[in-house]
């Protein structure tokens, strides 16, 4: 299925760019990783790497012309796929305006103050298109460190991802301005960078910053210029005593059971990349060098969980992660805004595990229950389209588009990648999308654009062995399918009692869009095409 890449927001004033040279041409095949172009910002020239697989179908904006931020840059797909209609769609929004946000007035200097000459004040970034407050996961530069053009600042934690901040100037670090596990609105002061020894206290003081740090309760704000002397031993080849790692990097060593202190890294510092992970060789062998020791046994104490004597309270603070806050946001809206009414069904799912059985015993296929779910569903709101709606408070918007959300849960709450156009995609192109996309969304590599734009919504918890649930609705949507465990167990057939297998599934719908007989034939339709497999084929 064909990708959309669109032009970037590379920097936090980007407001359009310029392709400095394409390093691939149409037809070539991509891999997930290579560089696609150099992109020149308002600030630097930057290598766009691609998220997707595949081979290169379109280039949308060519080397020396420029384009606004979310312009149709390229498409990624199959070779002799047919993107006709994503160009057209991709033309149009090219032809509007773009829109420039204007600073806010309290998130500038004030007028009274002027900005020291060769000092820069970085702001927090907006690194996706819903995003409105940042998290600072972690720091990679201190107080007092010289940073070049390039290097890595800090690993900033959105609503959606975790990605790396980049510094686009040079200097030394002055100031700041939210603390490792702190959080802050756009455009807040996140550091300040400039000569050695430069004076920031007036600039602090004199900057007005859009809305309140959160800090972690543990730790206080650093409102001057410190000088730090690290007396943590040596991880890894920094001199700071923090791992220096990519959050992929972290995420695979995690799952792999890899200590990221004996991975030697291979990027900028000695920072620790994928490849350096992937590529690391465990060695069996026992030593302990004495500067790890300390580490060593801290980090052993930190995996200990902590002895509760049996009586007594105890709680455990977590600090919300961005996403569960938005998670939790939203869910909260959609269930106190959007009047939900449950439909339950039961389909014989004898035919289904029939046909699944024949299709999977044909060389090079594989397809889920999931899969037939996710198809089942696309045929039925093409016949039923009120249930493929959205509800504005002047009009009701019928989709005649099926674009379905799988929800997928991750390590820091629940995701919806979007496969576009369902209803025009086989079972096996379903499976390979969705089996993509989970994998790149539990590592945080999941593109924000892969995430919008679902007309509907379905959540699977029957790996689970759940039964039966209910769901609240992904807003704009105006419905989402709960799907539960196949069971077997007695049914009657043809007034005998013999053992069948049955799967429940459940429809949440808003009211205010779609009546309960709606509903009701949307799942008889939907029933239809899962009892007889061989309908979803014709």
């Amino acid at each position: 299925m064909a990708t959309v890449i669109t032009m970037p927001r590379l920097s936090d004033t980007m407001t359009e760019g310029t392709v400095a040279t394409w390093l691939k041409k149409v037809g070539d095949k991509i891999k997930e990783g290579d560089i696609l172009a150099e992109i020149e910002t308002d600030k630097a020239t930057m290598e766009f790497e691609s998220f997707n697989s595949g081979t290169l179908l379109y280039i949308g904006i060519q080397a020396g012309e420029s384009a606004a931020v979310d312009s149709l840059l390229a498409i990624i797909g199959n070779e002799g796929e047919d993107i006709s209609s994503l160009i057209s769609n991709g033309s149009n929004n090219n032809s509007q305006e773009p829109q420039v946000e204007a600073k806010k007035e309290e998130n500038i200097p004030t007028s009274n103050f002027q900005l020291p000459t060769n000092v820069k004040v970085v702001t927090m970034p907006r690194l996706s298109d819903t995003m409105t407050t940042g998290t600072v996961a972690s720091w990679l530069k201190k107080v007092g460190d010289t940073v070049k053009e390039g290097d890595i600042l800090a690993e900033i934690e959105t609503d959606k991802a975790t990605m790396e901040f980049e510094s686009f100037n040079a200097g030394t670090l002055l100031y700041v301005g939210v603390e490792e596990g702190g959080s802050a609105p756009v455009d807040t002061i996140l550091a300040i960078l400039g000569p050695a020894g430069t004076d920031v206290s007036g600039i602090v003081a004199n900057y007005k910053n859009g809305g309140s740090v959160e800090t972690p309760k543990t730790e206080e704000n650093k409102t001057a210029v410190q000088t730090e002397t690290s007396s943590t031993p040596v991880l890894s080849s920094n001199t700071t005593g923090r791992i220096f790692a990519s959050p992929l990097a972290k995420k695979i060593a995690q799952e792999k059971g890899i200590n990221l202190a004996d991975v030697k890294g291979s990027g900028e510092n000695g920072r620790i990349t994928k490849s350096d992970v992937e590529n690391y060789k465990v060695d069996n062998s026992i030593k302990i060098p004495d500067n790890n020791l300390k580490s060593e046994i801290s980090n052993l104490k930190s995996e200990v969980k902590p002895f509760v004597p049996a009586g007594e309270v105890f709680q455990e603070e977590i600090k919300n992660s961005q996403m569960r806050k938005v998670i939790a946001k939203r869910l909260s809206e959609s269930k106190f805004t959007a009047p939900h009414y449950y439909l339950t069904i039961e389909l014989d799912m004898d035919n289904a595990i029939a046909s699944r059985n024949m299709i999977n015993g044909l060389p090079d296929t594989k397809v889920s229950f999931n899969d037939m779910v996710i198809k089942a569903s696309a045929m039925a709101l093409k016949k039923h389209p009120q249930v493929n709606s959205q509800w504005r408070e002047d009009a009701m918007i019928l989709n005649h588009h099926v674009n379905i959300g799988v929800a997928v849960a991750v390590e820091d709450g629940l995701v919806v990648p979007v496969l576009k156009f369902t209803d025009q995609m086989s079972l096996t192109q379903i499976g390979a999308s969705v089996k993509d996309m989970a994998g790149r969304a539990k590592v945080k590599k999941i593109l924000p654009n892969e995430m919008e734009g679902s007309t509907f919504t379905i959540s699977n918890l029957g790996m689970f062995g759940i039964q039966s649930f209910t769901s609240i609705i992904n807003q704009p949507n105006s419905a989402i399918l709960s799907v539960g465990a196949i069971v077997e167990k007695p049914v009657v057939k043809n007034g005998q009692i013999v053992v069948g297998n049955t799967m429940t599934v459940t429809l949440a719908c808003d009211h205010r869009t779609v009546d309960g007989a709606t509903g009701a034939q949307f799942l008889q339709t939907f029933k239809a095409f899962m009892e007889n497999p061989v309908t979803m084929l014709a």
